[in-house]
């Protein structure tokens, strides 16, 4: 089976789309336009950018190539999550790259050899777009665990406090806020599970059987992609609050205000 290629006239019907969005915003003043031109304009030359680079990597199919790229994908998304969740970088981002990066390494390395059964575990062809997969989803949820976890502190500020007083370790006071942060940000995973081949059909799925896959063979990926994204979220979003634990509170267990970009 073929897969059929877009046309030129095609894109430009592709793009033609982005005229609903831009009227809505115009005629209800929701000051959305430049946005998201600029957000489409940013996405063209970025896949474009992408396209060509990947083109490169998966013909030169080099193991050391391939880690450092998936390393460079691991801090943007990094990056990305301080930034969305409104923190600064500066103390918190070296810790927050390694804890990732340790985290959907060894999640790749598990699923290219336990899962697919690889012979070669840092294939070009595997190992980038399942990493893609795997950070792109969970990226969502740290930005919501983490922004949560400051939130439901500073709200509730007198109340840990009075915890600590009463003779609370800083880690038993903050385990309250801990578990809803968590289980915040994992509701959007777990309702994506739920409503998964009834309400949508994903893109891994989807790909592969506009690739010629057999459904079947693309059902079989998409459970074991679901599964790998579920658990290196739940992961990411536990060591991304225990990043703000430990950086973000000074000796005496008060919450450093000055780590918010708005402080």
């Amino acid at each position: 089976m073929v897969t059929y290629d877009i046309s030129l006239e095609g894109m430009f019907f592709s793009f033609f789309l982005l005229i609903i969005p831009v009227l809505i915003s115009y005629y209800l003043d929701l000051k959305l336009i430049s946005s998201t031109l600029e957000s489409a304009l940013r996405m063209v030359l970025q896949l474009l950018l992408v396209g060509v680079f990947l083109t490169f990597v998966f013909d030169l199919n080099n193991p050391v190539l391939n880690i450092v790229w998936v390393l460079v994908m691991v801090f943007v998304a990094s990056h990305t999550v301080l930034k969305n969740a409104e923190l600064k970088t500066q103390n918190l981002l070296p810790l927050l790259t390694i804890f990732m990066a340790v985290t959907n390494y060894t999640m790749l390395l598990y699923f290219n050899k336990f899962i697919i059964d690889l012979t070669d575990l840092f294939d070009a062809r595997y190992f980038i777009p399942i990493a893609g997969m795997v950070l792109g989803n969970s990226l969502k949820a740290n930005v919501i665990g983490m922004d949560n976890f400051c939130n439901e502190i500073q709200r509730n500020e007198n109340r840990y406090l009075f915890r600590l007083s009463m003779g609370a370790e800083k880690i038993e006071a903050l385990v309250p806020y801990l578990r809803k942060s968590i289980r915040v940000a994992l509701k959007p995973t777990i309702a994506n599970m739920a409503t998964i081949g009834i309400v949508f059909l994903p893109g891994m799925m989807t790909g592969q059987i506009l690739a010629g896959a057999s459904p079947l063979v693309a059902i079989k990926y998409q459970i074991a992609i679901m599964l790998a994204i579920y658990v290196t979220t739940m992961v990411n979003v536990l060591l991304g609050v225990f990043v703000l634990i430990y950086r973000g509170f000074d000796e005496y267990g008060m919450f450093k205000k000055e780590m918010l970009r708005s402080s």
